[in-house]
C-alpha cells in the first residue's frame, strides 16, 4: 500500500484515502490504575491531560500489561509474545544483562519500519543490551558498555534511540543513544533508600557517568519526544512516524520536579505523576500546534500497577491501585490490570468506554490491523487485534482468554471459554496461592485435601475477595486445561515457596 504524507495534519475527505497515521506509543512505568481521575474519580492526583485524552479518545477498563512486572511486559508490547515464552521465565532483567528480543524475531518497530516508517524510540529500554557470550548459561552474560549494544534497540527495528538502559534505579546511570553510549560511567554513587522511608529516592549504587542526573531524567527524555516531533513537522519527507516512549517514571526513584512538589494529596508520588501528565500534557500540546495531531494515533498504558502499600493507603487516602486487589509484581488485578488510552481522532469514537478483555501483548496486531497491513505468519502469536473495538463496533469479544503472569513467575488465566462465548468474560484462575509478587504472603505450598489455586468470578467480585476454587471444580479443570493448551512447553515451574 502507497503511504502518503502523515505530517500535514489536514483532513481529508471520505472518499480520499487517509494517510497512515503517525504513532505515538506511551508507556509509563508503575503507573496504577486508579492513578487517573479518568478511571478513579477520588484519585488525589490531578491528571488534567490524560483525562482530556481520556475524553478524546476511548478508554478501556478492563486491559492488562502481560506481566506484572516491566521487562516482559516490553518483551510482549514490541514482539506481539508472551515473555515467559524467552528465556525470561520470572523477574525482570538488570542493567548489565544481554539483550532478550531473540535474532531474528519480529517487532513492531521493525515490521512498520519495512511499511514506511520512520521510527524512533526514547526512554526506557530495559530489554538487554548486546550479545551473551555464552547463551546457555545465563549467569556469565553481561552488557560490555565499551562495545557497540548490539544487539538492542537499533536491531528491534530503531531508526533512532535514546534513554537509559534500564529503570533508573538499576546501574550503570548512563544514557544510551542508537548503539553506544553518551557518556562513559566513570564515577560511582552510593545506594539510596525509597522516599517513603525518608531517602531522596531509591537507587542502587553503582557506576554513574558524571552528567547523570536522576532529577533530570524524566524532563530530559520529555524534550528528546518534544523535539522528534518538531523534527518530524519539519523533516520534508512523507513517512509517517512510531515514537515510542517508555517512561522510567513514576517508578523509583520517586524524584519530581520542585515545581511539581505539593502537587497532589497522594505525597511525592503523586507530585511525580502529576509530572507525567504535564510531560503526556506537552505532547499532546506539541502535536496540536505543529499540525500532527488529526492523523496521529495516540496510545497511552502502564507496564504494570503501581507499586503502593497499604500504607501508603493509610497515610494518603490514595488508592494508586483503585478497588484492585494488589500491587505490582502480583498476579492479584492491581498487579496487571492497567489505564489504557487511545486517540485518534475521527476513526476512534471521542468520549468512549470499552470494557473488553484486551492486552497489551495485542498493540502489536492492532496496530498492524488499523493500518490494513498483513502480518506474515508466526509473527506476534500471542497479539490479537483490537480494531473492531477501538473503532467502536459491535462485535464479539476479539480475546476469549488472556495470560496473566507474575513477578515470581505465578500465571493465571482469564477465560469465558468455560461457559461459551457469549458469557461475560468473568472467570479468573490463579495457579498457585499467594500474590506470586510483593504482596505477603508471596506463595503458599497447598495444605493436604485444600486448594492449589484461586478462582475468582470477577464480574461479581473484582477486588478478589472469594475465592471459589473448591466450590467450581469443573471451572478449574476446564480453564487448567486451556492455560496448558496455550503455553504448552514454553513454561517454567514455579520457583519454591519461600520458607
Amino acid at each position: 500500500m502507497l503511504l502518503t504524507s502523515a505530517c500535514s495534519g489536514t483532513e481529508s475527505s471520505d472518499t480520499t484515502p487517509r494517510a497512515h497515521p503517525n504513532i505515538l506509543l506511551i508507556l509509563a512505568d508503575d503507573l496504577g490504575y486508579g492513578d487517573l481521575g479518568a478511571y478513579n474519580p477520588d484519585s488525589r492526583i490531578p491528571t488534567p491531560n490524560l483525562d482530556r485524552l481520556a475524553a478524546e479518545g476511548m478508554r478501556l477498563t478492563d486491559a492488562h500489561s502481560p506481566s506484572s512486572v516491566c521487562t516482559p511486559t516490553r518483551y510482549a508490547l514490541l514482539t506481539g509474545r508472551y515473555a515467559w515464552r524467552s528465556r525470561l521465565k520470572s523477574g525482570v532483567l538488570g542493567g548489565r544483562s544481554t539483550a532478550l528480543i531473540e535474532p531474528g524475531r519480529q517487532t513492531l518497530p521493525a515490521f512498520l519500519r519495512t511499511n514506511g516508517y520512520a521510527t524512533a524510540g526514547i526512554g526506557k529500554w530495559h530489554l538487554g543490551l548486546g550479545a551473551d557470550l555464552d547463551p546457555n548459561d545465563d549467569t556469565t552474560g553481561e552488557t560490555d558498555y565499551g562495545a557497540p549494544l548490539r544487539p538492542g534497540p537499533v536491531t528491534a527495528g530503531f531508526e533512532h534511540y535514546f534513554g537509559i538502559p534500564a529503570s533508573l534505579d538499576m546501574e550503570p546511570y548512563v544514557y544510551i543513544e542508537d548503539d553506544g553510549v553518551l557518556e562513559v560511567a566513570t564515577e560511582t554513587v552510593e545506594a539510596s533508600s525509597m522516599r517513603r522511608y525518608g531517602g531522596d529516592g531509591y537507587w542502587r549504587a553503582g557506576e554513574i557517568a558524571p552528567g547523570f542526573d536522576f532529577l533530570q531524567v524524566t524532563p530530559t527524555l520529555f524534550d528528546r519526544a518534544s523535539g522528534y516531533l518538531e523534527q518530524r513537522a519539519a523533516a520534508g519527507d512523507d513517512r509517517p512516524f512510531f515514537l515510542y516512549l517508555p517512561l522510567p517514571s513514576p517508578h523509583t526513584p520517586w524524584m519530581p520536579l520542585p515545581e511539581f512538589e505539593g502537587a497532589s494529596g497522594a505525597g511525592v508520588y503523586g507530585d511525580f505523576v502529576a509530572q507525567v501528565d504535564a510531560g503526556v500534557g506537552r505532547l499532546l500540546g506539541a502535536l496540536d500546534s505543529l499540525g500532527l495531531a488529526s492523523n496521529t494515533l495516540v496510545l497511552f498504558t502502564s507496564d504494570n500497577g503501581a507499586h503502593w502499600l497499604e500504607a501508603d493507603i493509610e497515610e494518603t487516602g490514595h488508592r494508586a491501585n483503585g478497588a484492585l486487589r494488589g500491587q505490582k509484581a502480583d498476579i492479584h488485578e492491581g498487579g496487571h490490570r492497567v489505564p489504557f488510552l487511545v486517540r485518534w481522532p475521527d476513526r476512534i469514537p471521542a468520549g468512549s468506554v470499552r470494557g473488553e478483555l484486551a492486552g497489551l501483548v495485542d498493540v502489536f496486531r492492532t496496530i498492524t490491523s488499523l493500518l490494513e497491513v498483513e502480518l506474515p505468519g508466526g509473527v506476534a502469536e500471542d497479539s490479537v487485534d483490537l480494531g473492531p473495538v477501538l473503532r467502536g463496533q459491535d462485535a464479539p469479544p476479539p480475546r476469549g482468554s488472556l495470560i496473566h503472569h507474575s513477578a515470581r513467575g505465578m500465571f493465571a488465566i482469564r477465560s469465558h471459554q468455560a461457559e461459551g462465548m457469549d458469557a461475560p468474560r468473568k472467570w479468573k484462575l490463579i495457579e498457585g496461592l499467594g500474590s506470586g509478587g510483593f504482596t505477603e504472603p508471596r506463595q503458599l505450598a497447598p495444605k493436604p485435601g485444600g486448594a492449589a489455586g484461586q478462582l475468582y468470578e470477577l464480574v461479581a467480585d473484582p477486588a478478589e475477595t472469594n475465592d471459589l476454587y473448591l466450590d467450581r471444580p469443573d471451572i478449574v479443570e476446564r480453564l487448567t486445561a486451556e492455560l496448558e493448551a496455550i503455553r504448552g512447553a514454553d513454561a517454567a515451574p514455579l520457583a519454591p515457596p519461600e520458607r
